[in-house]
C-alpha cells in the first residue's frame, strides 16, 4: 500500500517518509515542499524497478546459501566462520 509523510523536521528541512505498493521505504529529508513532494512520486514511479532489482538480490543471495550448504561452509562450525 502507498503511503507518505511530509512534516516539518528541526533543522529547516523536510522529512519525507514514503512506502511504495511493494511495502519498501525509505526515508529522505528535503530542503523545501516541492522537492519533498517530486521525491515521492518519484519514488513511487520507480517501484518496478526497484522491485525487480531487490528480487535478483534475494535471489543472488539465496543461490549463494545453498552453494555454501554444497561446499560444507555452513556446517560443522558453530559459528559458520572459517
Amino acid at each position: 500500500m502507498r503511503k507518505y509523510s511530509i512534516t516539518k523536521s528541526n533543522n529547516d528541512f523536510f522529512k519525507v517518509e514514503v512506502t511504495d505498493e511493494y511495502g519498501c521505504s525509505t526515508t529522505v529529508y528535503e530542503r523545501n515542499v516541492l522537492d519533498a513532494s517530486k521525491y515521492v512520486i518519484n519514488w513511487w514511479e520507480n517501484a518496478d524497478e526497484r522491485k525487480k532489482t531487490n528480487d535478483l538480490m534475494h535471489k543472488a543471495i539465496l543461490n549463494c546459501i545453498e552453494l555454501d550448504k554444497k561446499s560444507g561452509i555452513l556446517t560443522g562450525n558453530r559459528d559458520n566462520l572459517d
